[in-house]
């Protein structure tokens, strides 16, 4: 029997969880007040997925074979096999007929690559029929997942320039203009994460620069919520942020949030505060292990080391519903280790962060 909360409980459960939330989001993290006007739907919660749709392309045709395959994750679950088939050869029907389309948005000197990256998953494409046609959910899954990681590479070479101009009153920041991979090692296992500077390069900039000079090594988590957060950053004696020896005052970074769809970042406001109020942000805290930016209480430009893990339960916080959208800067996520999140506590350590990829994109590091 499926257990179910009543009604009045549930909406006084979700009350609670954004009450404490309120309170816990900061270096003091304080929310903002919260509205009844929330994002709709079911939010995506993979975060690979999250990474590939939050690349700055527009192609139609490998938005749409993305688009087809992702879609069998809610019919693999339910073992709706025809479906998911039909889905399979929609896929291979694009990339079939429209590969030109696909490689037009690809430079020249790319292309040669791209043309061997569409092969590998037209070859692909049997091995993922005969595994749907077997009913092999394992099978299904494994070549789902390497079929979109192959697309997410396709779709990589699409990305040329950086995609806007870092306003001018940031433009000392270290910035990240691309993407980063960042190995940690924590005292309960390991953790591998995305940083995504297309979408927030002045917050994943400070946080991979922070990387980079090994600040966060040998660092405690100060908070460990069941369901809401995960927290780390705070540096010992009396300052909650990161002192720049160059300056010796406390460096600190402004709010940053791309609205999904848009070109540039909002920067210092949150999407109430500038009437966005059914604004989806490119980087949704829809993910367990969403990396979002603490700030000390209503300071939206005070952020300077602090971060959190955002820990996504579904009862109490939906997916696109969590009231953190729009009021924090997500700057990425956790894509391999997430199960270690849930064992760690206060008191735990980031024993060596270090970027393993991605280094290049970094500018006015240390």
């Amino acid at each position: 029997m499926l257990f179910r909360w009543p009604s009045s409980l549930r909406t006084w459960l979700r009350g609670a969880a954004i009450a404490l939330v309120a309170g816990l989001l900061s270096t003091t993290l304080l929310a903002q007040p919260a509205t009844a006007n929330l994002p709709p739907g079911n939010a995506i919660t993979d975060p690979k997925s999250l990474l590939r749709y939050a690349l700055p392309i527009d192609n139609r045709e490998i938005r749409q074979v993305q688009k087809d395959i992702e879609a069998i994750s809610g019919d693999l679950r339910a073992k709706r096999w025809t479906p998911i088939l039909k889905n399979v050869r929609h896929a291979a029907q694009v990339l079939a007929l429209r590969e030109d389309n696909i490689l037009a948005s690809i430079p020249a000197d790319r292309q040669a690559k791209a043309r061997d990256l569409i092969a590998r998953l037209e070859t692909d494409v049997p091995e993922f029929e005969n595994a749907v046609n077997a009913k092999d959910k394992a099978a299904v899954q494994q070549v789902r997942n390497r079929f979109l990681d192959t697309v997410g590479d396709i779709e990589e070479l699409m990305v040329t320039d950086f995609p806007f101009e870092i306003p001018a009153e940031y433009a000392d920041k270290p910035q990240l203009l691309g993407r980063a991979t960042v190995a940690v090692e924590t005292t309960q296992g390991d953790l591998t994460l995305e940083l995504d500077g297309y979408s927030a390069p002045i917050t994943a900039g400070n946080f991979a620069d922070l990387v980079k000079r090994g600040f966060y090594n040998g660092l405690p988590f100060t908070r460990a919520e069941d369901f809401y957060i995960l927290q780390i950053g705070d540096p010992e004696g009396a300052a909650t942020g990161f002192i720049d020896p160059k300056t010796k005052q406390e460096r600190t970074i402004p709010l940053e949030i791309l609205v999904d769809g848009e070109t540039e970042p909002v920067y210092g406001n949150t999407f109430e505060e500038i009437g966005l109020y059914q604004a989806q942000p490119a980087l949704p805290f829809s993910a367990f292990g969403t990396l979002g930016w603490a700030r000390p209480g209503e300071d939206l430009n005070g952020g300077s080391s602090q971060f959190f893990f955002f820990l996504f339960e579904p009862e109490l916080t939906p997916a696109g519903l969590n009231l953190i959208d729009g009021r924090y800067a997500a700057f990425g996520y956790v894509t391999e280790g997430a199960e270690v999140l849930e064992k760690l506590k206060p008191g735990d350590q980031i024993l060596k962060a270090r970027i393993v990829a991605g280094a290049e994109n970094l500018k006015n590091a240390a």
